[in-house]
This record gives C-alpha cells, structure tokens and sequence, in this order.
C-alpha cells in the first residue's frame, strides 16, 4: 500500500484526494465563516483535480491540451454540481433568500454548462482520430451517452429557473425539491458515464511512439522558422478560457460605464485586451511549442509572462473599473461581486503580499528558484506543474508591478516615488545578474531532459542556454524604461493633484472667510515674535507664490 500511495502517480493523486477530504472534514466542522468556506472550496478543488493529472490523458498524444481540457471540464462540472447540492441542502432558507440564490447559480450553471461543452468537444477532437470513431468504439459511445446526459442536464437546469423562482415567490418549495432532485440523478448518470470513459483508454492508433512525442505530446518541431511561429499554434485550453472570460468580464464593466454616461479611458481598456493577447501569444502560439525544446524560447515567454503581460494588467485597473461598474448588494446581508472585490483588497493576506519587500522577495525568488533547483526541470515533465508556473509567474509580476505602477486602490500606503525608483533600480540590477549568471555557467539546466528529448537540429543545449541568458539580460531593459516612464507620470500627476487640492482649499477657505493653514502659520509667527519682543514679522507667501 505504502509503494502504490508514494511511488505510483495514480497512488500519489489519490492520497492528496484523501487528504484534502480529510482537512476540509475537521475544519468545516470548526469554521464556518465565508472565508474559510471558500479556502475550503479551493482545497475540495485541488482534491478534485488530482487524478485528472494521472488518467489517459495524460499518457497519450497532445496530453497538454487533453490535460488542459480535462482541468476546465472536471472543474467546472464540479463547480455545477456543487451549487446544486447547495441549493438541495438550503432548500429550507426563506423563499426570497432562496429565490435570490436560484438565480445567482443560475449564471454560474450557464457558464459551467458552456465550459464543460467546450472542454468536452475539445477532449474529444484530441483523442479521437476521426469522426468515425464517435461510432466504432466503446470510447466513443461513452461519449455520445455522456454528451445526451449534459443536453438533459442544460433542460432541466432551464426549468430550474423558469419554474422553481415564480414558485417559490408563492411560497411553494415543492417544485424546488422535484427540479433539484432529477437535476441531481441526471448529474449521477453522467458523472458514473464519465468515470467510465475516464476508465476507457481512447484508440490505441492514437498513441504517440516517437519519445520525442511521448515527452512532448506533439512531434519534435522543425528549426524555428517566423512561419513556424506565426503559424504552428499549441492551444492551451486553460489560458484562452481565462483571457476570454477576463476580457469579456472587463468590457462588459467599460460598457456599463458608459451606457450610465461615465467616462473610462480607451487606453486603459486596451492593456487589457492588448495584455491578454500577449498572454495567449506566449501560452498557445508556436513560441508554446518551442519553448520545451528549447530554453532560449523558453526565457522568451517567462520574459513576457513576468514583465510584458503584467505591466499591461495593473495600469488597465480591472479592480477600478469593477467597483465603477457594478452595484452594491441591494441587501447587506447578501454581499454581491462588488464587496468582494472590496474584501480582498482589504483583507490581511492582500495587505501582506503588497508589502514591497514580500512582493519584490515572490519575484526575485521565483526568478532564481526556478532555474537555479529542479523546478524548471519538473515543470518541463509535469504538465501540472507548467500550469502552476504559468499561473506564478503572470502573479508575481502583477503583484511587484503593481505595488510599483498599479492604478488600483491598495490595501497599503503604496511607498514614495523616489523609494520605488530605488526598487526598479535593484530590480533591473538583479535581472541582469541573472542573465550573466545563465551566460557564464558551463553546466546544462536540466540536462536530463534535453537528453532524453534528442533535438537533432541546432546548437547543443549549452549554447542555446547561453542564447537564454542573453535574452534575460537584455529583456529586461525596456520594460524596466517602461515603468520608469509611467513612475514619472504618476509622479508628476501626484504632485498636480496635490497642488489642484491646494488651492481649492484656500479658495474655500477664502469664500467662507474662515482661516486657513497659510493664514493659522502666520499667526503662529506672530505670537512668537511678540512673546520673544520682537516686531511682528512680514506674513509669509502662500506656497504656490514662494514656489
């Protein structure tokens, strides 16, 4: 038991599924405050996603976009049929509570139920090798029964709405009960339909043989070429769920905005969308497929993951343009999108991560962790643990830049404009000291991986690794300039704001004929001058005079 729960990847998910059960048993017991539900939430998800990591997915052709799938397929079914067990277990809440909470899950089953249909599409289109298929193996009538249960579940999940809200209005909670109950059979037969495919390898012609491919997923690319860039996509299915979600979620905030009649730049709207195409530029282009085989492509999209991409996100604000745009909770015991946003960016854990030297320590760390230990070398051969670096470092440069340059309100006093300068210097410092590093050392970064792949094309591994440190040197230079420049404009406009709140002030001061600060200084001056014996001296300049 000991060597299948420690030495098998099968034996390893299922002991973090046990354990995250067990965590969230004892501590749901003992704190049950919306905190903990959603840290306990995310935990159940971790448990969940394990085995995803261990199936067939993993093991055949293309398992980075079948894994990817799986995560976004098994992820959002869990989040579906999770909101309906809630409403299940909440069914005796008063009936406008309960009401209110059809209809917020509502939206979440929609976008589950679209996710899971994509997702599902996706996985199929990867493992089948033609349409034929669908109908000449027991895979593929896993598949089609699986598919007929999720059309089922999108029925009965629009009668939950169309029926169980005008019911529950009367006071009825019968029609609740009926329409949760079938949904819930309806989520049984699917998810014993999709243990069984998880179950059922998919057709044997689909398995790679070349171990390029088996390490790869997807045969050994040709040299580089801007065709092969441009053109020979590896689409990862969670980034381009995530950048289209975000941009939508971003825009339909600016079109609020401006069908109320507010204004919100333009230019803050296209680094979003511009930030996030650079995302998906980095994650599903060709630079995606060259970036295992070689570590110069590699540095190249860890460059624009960390730097490029983060800089776009904090000077568009999305939190700013969310709190501008949706409304507060009709009802302060129901906390809508608008005070959660407000809760995270003023709870302990943002405080802290805010903090310039924890936000500069993540960044600096992730920067040297990552390839001066083995993790670059298990990201390479987990596919889970690429997802965790892609995810790491898109954050911790939102985070360094953001406690830099970000336009968003932050949970802590942002530090003075010249100390940030001093933090882009050192930044900029160990950036380049990093990329020496990887020019001058004589040792090959995860040397066994580069090995076993066998490119038979270019130079060897050191000379390209050198290639690396020479892009992570120069990189970092112009968007180092780049928030220069905006530090100096935030600067300059600080100052501008500060000197406007200024002379509003005296000019109130001055309408209502109370005192005001340049008027209480020059009456200090005078009681001292007259306690010392002095003559009373000449009223001082207001400040925007002397300057």
């Amino acid at each position: 038991m000991w060597e299948f729960l420690t030495g098998t990847s099968s034996g390893r998910a299922s002991s973090v599924s046990a354990a995250t059960a067990g965590v969230i048993v004892v501590t749901a017991r003992v704190g049950r405050s919306a905190a903990t539900g959603i840290g306990l939430a995310a935990l159940a998800m971790v448990g969940v996603l394990a085995p995803v990591f261990t199936g067939h997915a993993a093991a055949q052709g293309s398992h980075q976009i079948a894994v990817s799938a799986l995560v976004l397929h098994v992820g959002a079914a869990t989040v579906w049929a999770g909101g309906l067990a809630g409403l299940l277990a909440c069914r005796h809440l008063a009936p406008e509570a309960l009401a209110r909470s059809i209809r917020r899950f509502s939206w979440v089953a929609a976008v589950c139920m679209v996710a899971v249909a994509a997702s599902g599409l996706i996985s199929a289109a990867v493992r089948l090798p033609t349409p034929s298929s669908l109908l000449a193996t027991g895979y593929g009538w896993l598949l089609l029964g699986k598919t007929t249960a999720l059309c089922a579940l999108a029925f009965v999940g629009f009668l939950q709405r169309a029926r169980s809200i005008p019911a529950l209005a009367t006071g009825d909670r019968r029609v609740l009960v009926r329409t949760t109950v079938a949904e819930a059979a309806l989520f049984g037969l699917t998810f014993g339909l999709a243990a069984g495919l998880s179950r059922t390898p998919p057709p044997a012609s689909f398995v790679p043989e070349d171990p390029a491919a088996r390490l790869l997923g997807f045969p050994m690319p040709g040299p580089p070429t801007a065709r092969s860039l441009l053109v020979d996509w590896l689409p990862e299915p969670l980034t381009l769920t995530a950048a289209t979600v975000a941009v939508a979620l971003y825009l339909a905030a600016v079109w609020r905005l401006w069908r109320r009649g507010d204004h919100w730049p333009v230019a803050r709207t296209a680094m979003w969308v511009s930030g996030w195409v650079v995302v998906i530029v980095a994650t599903s282009s060709g630079l995606a497929r060259y970036a295992p085989v070689l570590f110069s492509a590699h540095m190249i999209q860890h460059m624009i993951l960390t730097m490029v991409a983060p800089i776009l996100f904090v000077l568009a604000a999305p939190a700013t343009v969310g709190l501008r745009a949706l409304r507060p909770s009709a009802d302060p015991a129901w906390a809508g999108p608008r005070e959660w946003i407000t809760a995270a960016l003023h709870s302990r854990s943002a405080r802290l991560l805010t903090h310039p030297a924890v936000a500069f320590g993540i960044y600096t760390t992730s920067l040297y962790g990552m390839y001066l230990t083995d993790l670059y070398e298990i990201a390479l051969r987990s596919h889970l643990g690429h997802l965790v670096m892609i995810a790491h470092f898109l954050g911790a440069g939102y985070l360094f830049f953001w406690v830099l340059i970000g336009a968003d309100p932050s949970p802590r006093p942002r530090p003075a404009f010249p100390f940030r300068l001093v933090i882009l210097l050192i930044f900029m410092a160990m950036h380049a000291i990093f990329g020496l590093i990887m020019m001058q050392t004589q040792e090959v970064i995860a040397n066994d991986w580069y090995s076993q792949l066998g490119r038979p094309w270019g130079n060897g591994a050191l000379a390209d690794q050198k290639v690396g440190g020479g892009i992570a040197w120069a990189s970092g230079e112009l968007p180092a300039l780049t928030v220069a420049i905006a530090l100096v404009v935030q600067w300059s406009r600080s100052d501008a704001r500060a000197d406007a709140r200024y002379d509003r002030s005296v000019d109130r001061a001055e309408r209502s004929g109370a005192d005001n600060a340049h008027a209480a200084y020059n009456r200090m001056l005078a009681q001292l001058a007259e306690r010392d014996g002095r003559p009373r001296p000449t009223e001082a300049a207001p400040a925007g005079d002397r300057q």
